[in-house]
């Protein structure tokens, strides 16, 4: 935490909070950060080599098309949306798969998409029309980390921290169901938490000193998680744990700087995974930019084959849905061209891409990733049967409407 910049984890607490160290990353209008340095190979290609696959007819294109830009979620400015607006062109004709809410625009300082509870409920409503299959994603995970806060209308929410510290099922769930309540009430229907990072490091600047850690002790986290996820379910909010495989121990960002947990990480942080996946508690898993040797040499978590199927599908047996950490972060910008990135994390096994669109403003993101991911397909890095796995784990979430 450096300076007086503001960091996403500062959007997520909001206007309110101390300022803290900014950059959710520097992607040009092309994607290509500030300064990149080539990526490494994929695996999927390092395996072996990659085999063009035959070029589709116009229309089966087009399918295609619309099955990657299911796998994308996009952050957008506005508190109003339109015909025109690129955001519902995104969704009515590309077919993007979802969004995600801010409350304050990082590059403007000012309000993005929630003013109030009418005026964000008519937004979603307006973005509904353009196809009622849209997923509305928000950060909303209490306390600081609100995006729906008393100054914009909202109830005020208890922290992780503060429910942990009760570690009352009873308080959990009244606290789980009240918000679940407020973004049914609005119409959000993706809520990225709970948070089941372990609070090993009561310095870390992105998850202890914001009060987001239910604890320190896994068992207390797992057994918290699992009530909140259960509140949601029970309104029809699907949730993401995160942030796999444990921040808790981390001395910075990834929204602003490259972290390596290797010395500081331990195995314990894996058991709130190992317990709610075994329980069959879990709708998605977020998995983010920070580095640990320990279980990757090279490359990020989030870009991580090693990572996200060999230790979360392999061995904690997790094969639904897996969500990115927002793909604009500087600990990924930084290093890998847009281009790079979205291969790492498709080889990975990453089903669904995140880009909150606030560190650069980009209209054409969506038509950009989509036109990446259609050309590894072309090149035969990625497989159609790849992405219909990852949409139909989309679907079975998000059934469409």
């Amino acid at each position: 935490m450096t300076g007086a910049r503001i960091t996403r984890r500062t959007l997520l607490a909001g206007a309110g909070a101390s300022a803290v160290a900014t950059g959710l990353g520097a992607c040009g209008p092309g994607g290509s950060p500030t300064a990149a340095t080539s990526a490494p190979t994929s695996p999927a290609a390092a395996v072996s080599g990659p085999t063009a696959a035959p070029s589709p007819s116009p229309a089966a294109e087009a399918a295609l098309r619309k099955k990657i830009a299911r796998m994308l979620i996009a952050g957008f400015r506005g508190a109003t949306v339109g015909p025109g607006d690129w955001i519902v062109r995104a969704i009515a004709e590309q077919g993007l798969g979802g969004v995600i809410l801010f409350d304050r625009d990082q590059l403007t300082g000012g309000s993005r998409n929630i003013d109030s509870p009418r005026q964000v409920t008519a937004l979603i409503r307006a973005l509904r029309a353009a196809a009622p299959h849209v997923i509305v994603s928000i950060d909303q995970e209490g306390g600081k980390i609100a995006r729906l806060k008393p100054a914009n209308g909202f109830p005020a929410t208890a922290s992780q921290e503060a429910i942990g510290a009760r570690d009352s099922p009873k308080a959990t769930r009244q606290w789980a169901e009240g918000m679940a309540k407020t973004l049914v009430d609005i119409g959000v229907d993706y809520n990225f938490a709970p948070v089941v990072d372990l609070a090993v490091n009561p310095d870390n600047p992105a998850i202890a000193q914001l009060d987001r850690a239910f604890s320190a002790d896994p068992a207390v986290v797992a057994a918290n998680a699992e009530i909140a996820i259960k509140a949601y379910r029970a309104a029809k909010v699907r949730s993401s744990v995160k942030h796999f495989p444990g921040l808790g121990s981390a001395s910075g960002n990834t929204d602003f700087e490259s972290v390596d947990v290797t010395d500081t990480w331990t195995r314990t942080e894996l058991e709130p995974y190992r317990t709610l996946i075994k329980d069959g508690t879990v709708d998605t898993v977020m998995v983010t930019h920070f580095h640990n040797r320990q279980l990757d040499p090279e490359l990020p978590m989030s870009l991580s084959h090693a990572v996200v199927t060999g230790l979360l599908r392999e061995q904690l047996g997790w094969d639904g849905l897996v969500v990115s950490d927002d793909m604009q972060a500087t600990a990924i910008t930084n290093r890998y061209r847009r281009e790079q990135a979205v291969e790492l994390a498709l080889a990975a096994g990453v089903d669904q891409l995140v880009f909150g669109n606030q560190a650069v403003y980009d209209p054409d993101v969506v038509q950009g990733v989509v036109g990446t991911v259609l050309d590894l397909v072309r090149a035969g890095k990625v497989t159609e049967a790849q992405i219909d796995r990852s949409v139909a784990r989309i679907d079975a979430l998000w059934p469409s409407r």
